[in-house]
């Protein structure tokens, strides 16, 4: 909707419109045109999904399909905003890295090895279980709000693991950074539907996945080297600056972002009622979907995090975990219908092609996980690889993420079509799986080392694609898109949690079994046997203590654990391409139907 007023009368305010026509602009037509006002029957109109005004195309405008920012909003000022936005990404996935590489030395200072997990699992957990909030608070108090939050309790956490003096302090700590963490990493690619047209989204989340990648990959290695030289503390105080640095570029640079209901909180409200307006804002908040949706997922990751760790799966407590998991999401369902404004709108599952979306995304990152457990393992017990050369078999998956991510992009960007690019991304990761138990057999070259590269490339181009098919498949991206785009992050944060215990519980149960029939072969005892299987799979370098036929036995037995792992990989992948064939293609131009 157009409307007359007078532009200097107009001041920016937490309620003004995320983009919005420059002053210049204005003053020649002299009118105001928000992004926040949708009009079907105007010559233009706003589009608060992604931040664009939509202008009438001719017929060669519609061919090219190329998408506009927003006039108020050059592509610099985009650029700028978004690299600001990145700090965050990069801190917090190097973060991660951090932990795996140091998790050891950190619970062994406190004489408490076995729980180092916990330093993860506790993390994980914590992201899951606040990820989902982000979006719908963001939507009720403005995105700058809520990515100035996130940092700041991000920057808590990383503090209190730093001065924690109990193991438990500690992962109090990795508690308050995974909260903190989940909405540094959800927020940037709300914002990024905020501000750009759809058909260029793609192409700017492949960028965010680039320095994802690139902390990934550089915050192991650092948090070894800040270990040697001054201690692990550091790997977590030395966080806190860029952070810090980050808040203040935010405060500046990023615009003030608009809530849904901009209009219809104020039309009632003084202006200078500002104790009024927060209360309504508070009182929008879902606090009874909010504390279920967080015991639900609780309760559904913890007995996978625990079972066939501290507990047999044939525990009663995993049962009952489980059992009660079902229950809150039951309970969950029943009380979201009756919310006004639920922390998470139902009506995002009743469109085939977002639950989809979310499924394929799902499979895909599980698919992966189990991939990345695997790969190193292999190559430790067949050619004895140290850990680092180990490891940097990983690389041409890494780097097939990267290249996938900037590939789909920019062709998502030029032809505006995405179903193609998931279908041809699942059909990559599901050969690189089956190669992998087609040729991995023990003796694997060079050049079949790289088989895991269509795995990253795959996948790369699926995060890419799939995010621009829930951002098409969305009816009402006003009110649905940040929290269906929050779901979309806990989707791959639980792909994560079930993807790679499964796919280690599948091995360890074929390892196991394989290296028990070949020793009973060579004739051996049943206590021989037991020790054996108990130091095969409680030390990896135990293959070098042992040879002739018991060590054949061993690698052979770990080979074949391996490709039912593969096995595992391709399964999840697989699905995904069954899954892919009903994903719809629609139009990123037009109306969403």
């Amino acid at each position: 909707m157009v409307q007359r007023l007078d532009a200097a009368s107009v001041r920016p305010t937490e309620q003004t419109a995320l983009l919005i026509k420059s002053r210049e602009a204005n003053e020649q037509r002299d009118t105001h045109v928000s992004v926040a006002e949708v009009s079907p029957e105007g010559t233009l109109t706003g589009n608060r999904a992604n931040g664009s005004v939509t202008k009438p195309r001719t017929e060669d405008e519609e061919s090219q399909g190329q998408g506009e920012v927003e006039e108020g909003i050059g592509r610099s000022q985009v650029a700028r905003i978004i690299s600001v936005l990145l700090i965050g990404i990069f801190v917090a996935h190097a973060d991660g890295s951090i932990l795996l590489a140091t998790h050891p030395i950190i619970a062994s200072e406190f004489n408490d090895l076995e729980n180092s997990s916990w330093l993860i699992t506790s993390f994980g957990l914590a992201g899951a279980a606040t990820q989902t909030l982000y979006g719908k608070l963001s939507d009720i108090y403005g995105r700058k709000t809520l990515v100035i939050i996130a940092y700041a309790i991000f920057v808590v956490g990383c503090a209190i693991v730093g001065m924690g003096q109990t193991m438990w302090q500690v992962i109090l700590g990795r508690v308050i950074s995974g909260a903190g963490a989940s909405g540094m990493a959800g927020l940037v690619s709300i914002l990024i539907t905020d501000l750009l047209p759809v058909r260029e989204v793609a192409q700017w989340r492949a960028y965010v996945n680039l320095v994802a990648t690139l902390g990934r990959s550089i915050g192991g290695p650092l948090g070894g080297w800040l270990v040697d030289v001054i201690g692990w503390r550091w790997s977590f105080f030395g966080q806190v600056p860029p952070i810090i640095l980050a808040i203040i570029l935010v405060t500046v640079y990023l615009p003030n972002s608009p809530t849904p209901d901009a209009e219809s909180d104020t039309e009632s409200i003084p202006v200078d009622d500002t104790s009024t307006s927060q209360k309504s804002k508070f009182s929008r908040i879902d606090f009874k979907g909010a504390t279920l949706f967080a015991l639900t997922v609780l309760t559904l990751l913890l007995p996978i995090e625990l079972g066939g760790v501290k507990l047999p799966w044939s525990h009663p407590l995993i049962f009952s975990l489980f059992a009660l998991s079902a229950a809150l999401l039951f309970l969950f369902i029943a009380v979201e219908k009756k919310q006004k404004e639920p922390i998470l709108p139902l009506e995002i599952f009743h469109r085939r092609d977002a639950v989809f979306s979310f499924a394929i995304l799902g499979l895909q990152i599980a698919a992966q996980l189990g991939l990345m457990f695997s790969v190193p393992l292999y190559f430790q017990i067949t050619a004895r690889a140290s850990n680092t050369a180990a490891g940097a078999h990983l690389v041409p998956a890494v780097f097939g993420n990267a290249l996938g991510g900037l590939i789909s992009g920019l062709l998502i960007k030029k032809s505006g079509r995405y179903k193609t690019l998931i279908i041809l991304a699942v059909t990559l990761s599901s050969s690189s799986y089956l190669l992998l138990m087609l040729r991995w057999h023990g003796n694997t070259s060079i050049w079949e080392s790289l088989y895991i590269f269509p795995s990253g490339l795959g996948t790369g181009t699926a995060q890419s694609a799939l995010f621009v098919s829930l951002q098409a498949a969305i009816p009402d991206p006003a009110r649905l898109l940040a929290p269906a785009i929050s779901f979309m992050y806990l989707s791959s944060t639980v792909a994560v949690t079930v993807g790679l215990p499964l796919s280690n519980a599948v091995m360890q149960t074929v390892l196991r079994r394989s290296l028990r029939a070949r020793l009973a072969a060579l004739g051996m005892g049943v206590n021989e046997v037991r020790r054996i299987i108990e130091n095969t799979l409680s030390d990896v370098d135990f293959v070098d203590r042992v040879t002739g036929k018991v060590r054949e036995a061993v690698v052979g037995s770990y080979v074949d654990g391996l490709w039912w792992s593969h096995s595992v990989s391709f399964l999840f992948s697989i699905t995904a391409f069954v899954l892919s064939l009903f994903i719809r293609q629609r139009p990123l131009d037009g109306p969403r139907a």
